[in-house]
């Protein structure tokens, strides 16, 4: 539950209202999604899937693949306001001096799984719902 509010309170805060803005026009580029979506890979992988995000790396890997899709043109379906959500959460989780700096051994990464934690249980239906699309779309 402390969790909960602690991303509550990051999301709601004017730091992460700055990233919702960037995040809106990094909406309206293609190409600053696909790398977006490279960088956000290789910090994860570099923080490894047993590392802060591990409770979350299936459903964080799937954000990423879903803006992939995205940018390609390949899944359309979802809601702008989720769209601009997950994406500041890809950038909250690639700046590297947020709440929590990255460099805090042990402790930088917590704020981004918060973070990215939220974002996930807020879009969970939007995130089910290209889950579902990937798969079928992967079988036939």
């Amino acid at each position: 539950m402390a969790r909960k509010r602690f991303g509550k309170r990051i999301v709601g805060g004017s730091f992460f209202a700055g990233l919702l803005g960037r995040a809106a026009q990094y909406a309206k580029n293609p190409d600053k999604l696909k790398d977006l979506t490279r960088k956000a890979r290789e910090k994860a992988e570099s923080a490894g899937s047993g590392g802060p995000l591990k409770d979350r790396w299936e459903s964080f890997m799937a954000l990423l693949r879903l803006i992939r899709a995205y940018a390609k043109g390949e899944y359309r379906q979802i809601p702008a306001q989720s769209l601009v959500l997950i994406v500041a959460a890809v950038l909250y989780f690639l700046t590297p001096l947020d709440v929590i700096p990255d460099f805090i051994f042990g402790l930088g990464y917590l704020d981004d799984a918060v973070v990215i934690a939220w974002v996930i249980n807020t879009v969970k239906s939007v995130l089910d719902d290209f889950l579902r699309w990937e798969a079928s779309s992967h079988t036939g």
